[in-house]
Parts: structure tokens; C-alpha cells; sequence
């Protein structure tokens, strides 16, 4: 005989057993209990979070028979044991992927007038319902609009954002949340109890961790752990769910930290030699390197890890500064999606470890001192930064006036080597490198910032000249601190952001009121160029 899997045999039957959607059970139950069902709701949300088992407890709860609103459903009379029993006349469950032709709605909506055969409520459950075809959402439109008055649609997807907004707008919409490791852990030690199976608590933090938010995913591990053997063992859960140790991560962090490429190396081999799985393994290393970087910017308290965990990320993010966890995020995500198990399966993680670990710009070895601002100059246009370096104008950081001359001018050739070394294409095309991260962490400034005209690098800040209004949205809020990071990404030191209000008409800053627009100087201004006399 096949056993019934864990999670159907131990789906919730009432709303107390739902977990992680506090959210959603009480309004659904706030709504239950004043009699407000509303005849159309949208379940949205990823998967194995409790969509279709809120969908269902919906169903219970408008056909239950207990004469107190506030405790439907009972799970005990007639009607509730008929739906857990799947043998409910007035449940309908629809899966949207395999039902989404236009014919296929066509009928569902001839036979909805029929009255209700057992309950007071005949409930449509759609499944999946992104999979619909844009003609068959058009054939529902009028009825999910205007269904008799027995009739409860319950719309379920994973996809809210391919759903028409015509449909949305008709619905009462749900967002459900992923789970948090801590609640699924509670509830596979629930199911342990309920099957009398032995387990090890890290084991169960392992399933929970490898589910990624879904509850069903956490259940279906465990079903497959407790077939395996009598008691569930950290060692049993790593080798069979192919997890590495958060110990082997741990561990490649900190050679990553230390510069040390070898050491990382040997992590990563050990690693899939003992049957980790690299994909894994790297979705472990950019969850691991998250939770430092957060330790890192003062906000530990959204980090879920143990004590002993948070002590050791605490001591990494002291050694990692926010542009290198930054990069180790990005090249280990990347190899989350290259490794698809070819020929060399380590080989998109080794490629992100040689990268992590590789150093920095020669450029990057000189920290330019940040100069103070000084008061604004007329409206003209700056020298290149090899002009002014000659006449002796750009000097970035003095050195102590007991230094011996040939020491102050290696301190001022350092300071200046970063503006100095870079042509204007080169600083055009960094620059045009920072835009297109902006635009993937925030499109609202990468636009404002496309507004502004690049003026010139002087040692260590970064000017650009930009209208009043774009002045005064940088000057509030922190995008001015998220610009400075992704330049000291791009550019290989730290780099200081001054933007400069154009004083003259057009839109330029520095352009002279006699140059004639269309002309080779405009052009030229307009593509970077500068007007040094």
C-alpha cells in the first residue's frame, strides 16, 4: 500500500494549524465571523506557503454547520468532514494549467447558476490561475464580476504580477508570505511527535533552511529523511539533501576574508566531494554572506542564526568591507545559476571564489585624502585634471611639512593617480558601469542621474553638474551614499559624489551664453568635453 505523504496527511484542517499567514487567518476569520465573505478573493503568493489549504478552509468555513460564526469551521460536522474527505459536492477545484481555454471557462460558467447540491455556498477554487489564456480571463470576466449569490470564487497563483488587472480589481486580494526557518522548524517538530519519529534539532534546521520558505518543500524532505532510517541525523540530512555543512561555508568565508585563494579552493572541492551540491553550496554562500553584510551595516537583528553563528559572522564582517561582500554576493548568485551540473560542476564556484579573492586595482591601493569643499567657482568650464596636475592646482593631500621633498611628491602622485590615469571615454564608460548597477538597485535614481552631465574626477570626488530640482532630491535620503558605494565598486577607491547646480541656460553647467547650439563646441560639451581656455 503507497503511504499518504506528509504533507497531505497532515495538511491543516483549521485555521489555528495554518502557519506563518497570521496575516492573512485573521482577516479571513475577522471576515468569517461578521458574515462580510466577499465573493471573490485572490490567493497570491510562492509556493507550499498554505494558498490552496486557505482556499479550502475558506470552503469549510462558509458551509460549516456549527451555529457560531466565530467557530467555522468545526471540522467536525457533516459538511467539514465531507471536504477534508475530498467527497464535498460544493467544492470545485479547477487547475488552471490544464483547464485554460476559453471552452474550458465557457463551461464552468454555464453550470454556476446551478444551485448548490449539499452546502450553502457552491465554492470555485482556481489553481495555477496565471495559466489562463487572455481569452479565457475575458470569458470569467463578467461572471467573477457578478456571481450568483451561492457562488465564492477563490483565485490561487505564484504569478500575481501575468494576471490581468481587470481580474485583480474584481478580487479581494492575499498576499502570502514565505515562512520563517524558526516556524518550520516548530512545525516539522510537530510532524516528528505526530509519526514517533527521533530526530536531531540541527537536522531539522537543515530541511528547513533547504526549503527556502516552503512549508510543503520542508514536509516532503522530511517524508524522505524518515523513510531513510530510524532517526533523523545531521549527518543523514546533508548527505541525502546533497546540503553542505554550514561549517564547510563558514569556513570559505573566511579564506575569502584572508585573501587566501587556496585555502578557498579546498573548501569548495571538499565540499562537492562529500556530495554537496554546487548550486546549493552557492545559494548557501550568498544567504551566508547576506547575513555579514547585514551584521556588517548594524541590522544583526534580522540575521536568524544561533548565538555561536552570530559570533563568527560578527568577526568576518570586521574583515570584509560592504564592496567585498558585495562582489562575493554577485559572483557566487551567478554561479548559482551557471552550475547545472556539466562536465565540471565546481567549476562556476571556483570561477567566483578566484574573483572574490583576487585584489584590487593598483588605484585601489592609494586612498585619496577627501578634500574640503571649496566655494563655488564662476560658471566655467574645470581643466583636464593632466592640466591641472602641471600648473600645480590639483594637490589632493598634503604631506606633513617635516617630510622630506621626494616623499610628498610620491604622496601627491598616489593621491592623484586615480583621476590622473583616466581618460575621459574611460571615465565616461565607469561612469556608464555605475548607472547600470543603479538602475538594478534603484530605477527611480538611475533616471535622475541620467539627467546629470559628467564634469570631471579630482582626486577622489566626483562632479557633476545636474538642475536644482535633481540637486535637491540627492541632497535627502541616502541615495547619495548608495551612489558613493557603487562607485568605490567601479572605480577601485573610495570616490566622493559633489553635484553642482548648472547656472547657465540649456542645461549645462559651465556652457557659455554665446556658443551656438548644434554647433562642433556644444556637441562636444554635451558628450563630456570640457573648455579649458
Amino acid at each position: 500500500m503507497v503511504a499518504q505523504a506528509l504533507y497531505r496527511k497532515w495538511r491543516p484542517q483549521l485555521w489555528e494549524e495554518v502557519v506563518g499567514q497570521d496575516h492573512v487567518v485573521q482577516t479571513l476569520r475577522n471576515a468569517l465571523r461578521t458574515n462580510h465573505v466577499a465573493h471573490a478573493y485572490l490567493f497570491s503568493g510562492p509556493r507550499g506557503c498554505g494558498k490552496t489549504t486557505s482556499a479550502r478552509l475558506v470552503a469549510k468555513a462558509v458551509n460549516c454547520l456549527h451555529p457560531a460564526l466565530a467557530q467555522r469551521p468545526d471540522n467536525t460536522c457533516e459538511h467539514c468532514v465531507a471536504v477534508t474527505e475530498g467527497r464535498f459536492l460544493d467544492l470545485i477545484e479547477i487547475d488552471g494549467a490544464s483547464n485554460n481555454s476559453v471552452d474550458n471557462i465557457r463551461d464552468l460558467r454555464d453550470k454556476i447558476n446551478f444551485a448548490p447540491s449539499q452546502g450553502r455556498y457552491r465554492v470555485y477554487i482556481i489553481d495555477e490561475v496565471h495559466m489562463l489564456s487572455t481569452g479565457a480571463f475575458n470569458a470569467l470576466l463578467k461572471t467573477l464580476e457578478e456571481p450568483p449569490a451561492h457562488a465564492i470564487f477563490i483565485l490561487a497563483t505564484t504569478e500575481y504580477y501575468k494576471i490581468p488587472a481587470t481580474v485583480t480589481s474584481r478580487c479581494q486580494r492575499f498576499e502570502f508570505r514565505r515562512i520563517p526557518v524558526s516556524e518550520i522548524v516548530a512545525r516539522l517538530r510537530l510532524l516528528c511527535g505526530h509519526e514517533g519519529v527521533e530526530f536531531e534539532e540541527a537536522a531539522l534546521e537543515v530541511v528547513a533552511r533547504q526549503a527556502t520558505g516552503a512549508l510543503r518543500d520542508a514536509e516532503s524532505l522530511l517524508d524522505q529523511l524518515a523513510g531513510a532510517g530510524d532517526k533523523i541525523t545531521l549527518e543523514q540530512a546533508q548527505a541525502l539533501l546533497g546540503a553542505s555543512a554550514g561549517q564547510a561555508v563558514g569556513q570559505l568565508v573566511d579564506a575569502l576574508a584572508a585573501g587566501d585563494l587556496t585555502r578557498g579552493l579546498e573548501v569548495i572541492n571538499g565540499a562537492i566531494d562529500a556530495g554537496a551540491d554546487p548550486r546549493q553550496l552557492a545559494r548557501q554562500v550568498v544567504d551566508y554572506a547576506r547575513n555579514v553584510m547585514l551584521v556588517r551595516l548594524g541590522n544583526a537583528a534580522l540575521v536568524e542564526a544561533t548565538a555561536e553563528a552570530r559570533a563568527t559572522m560578527a568577526r568576518q564582517a570586521e574583515q570584509l568591507e560592504v564592496p567585498a561582500l558585495l562582489r562575493v554576493i554577485r559572483a557566487f548568485n551567478t554561479a548559482a545559476n551557471d552550475a547545472r551540473g556539466g562536465w565540471q560542476p565546481q567549476l562556476p564556484l571556483e570561477l567566483a571564489a578566484v574573483e572574490c579573492a583576487a585584489p584590487l586595482p593598483p588605484a585601489a591601493a592609494a586612498e585619496p585624502t577627501r578634500e574640503v569643499e571649496t566655494p563655488a567657482r564662476p560658471p566655467q568650464r574645470a581643466a583636464p585634471a593632466a592640466a591641472r596636475a602641471e600648473r600645480g592646482v590639483e594637490r589632493p593631500a598634503a604631506a606633513p611639512k617635516s617630510a622630506p621633498p621626494a616623499e610628498r611628491r610620491a604622496a601627491s602622485t598616489a593621491a592623484a593617480a586615480p583621476a590622473a590615469a583616466r581618460s575621459a571615454s574611460d571615465l565616461r564608460a565607469e561612469w556608464n558601469r555605475v548607472l547600470g548597477l543603479m538602475r538594478e538597485r534603484d530605477k527611480a535614481t538611475e533616471a535622475l542621474l541620467r539627467s546629470c552631465s559628467l564634469l570631471s574626477l579630482d582626486g577622489g570626488v566626483l562632479r557633476l553638474a545636474t538642475s536644482e530640482f535633481v540637486f535637491k532630491k540627492m541632497s535627502a535620503g541616502t541615495a547619495r551614499a548608495d551612489i558613493e558605494v557603487l562607485l568605490a565598486e567601479v572605480l577601485g577607491f573610495d570616490c566622493r559624489v559633489k553635484f553642482e547646480v548648472a547656472l547657465s541656460k540649456g542645461g549645462r553647467s559651465g556652457r557659455a551664453d554665446d556658443i551656438p547650439e548644434g554647433g562642433m563646441v556644444a556637441t562636444a560639451l554635451d558628450l563630456g568635453g570640457e573648455i579649458v581656455e
